[in-house]
C-alpha cells in the first residue's frame, strides 16, 4: 500500500549571518522549523526571523 504525501511540508530555517560570519560571538546557527505548502511555494523558503545568536532580525533561509 502506498502512503498518501500530504500537501505540507515541515521546514527548517537556518540564520545566514550566523553561517557564513566565522567571527561570531557564541558557536552555534539559529535554526527555526515551520510548515510551507508544497502547491504555492514551490521554491525555498526566506523569512526574517529573530536569532538568539546575532541577537538581531536577521533573514533565515530554508536548507534541506
Amino acid at each position: 500500500m502506498a502512503s498518501k504525501k500530504g500537501v505540507r511540508l515541515i521546514i527548517t530555517l537556518e540564520c545566514t549571518e550566523c553561517r557564513s560570519n566565522e567571527n561570531k560571538r557564541s558557536n552555534g546557527v539559529s535554526r527555526y522549523t515551520t510548515s510551507k505548502n508544497r502547491r504555492n511555494t514551490t521554491g525555498r523558503l526566506e523569512l526574517k526571523k529573530f536569532c538568539t545568536h546575532c541577537n538581531k532580525h536577521t533573514v533565515h533561509k530554508e536548507i534541506k
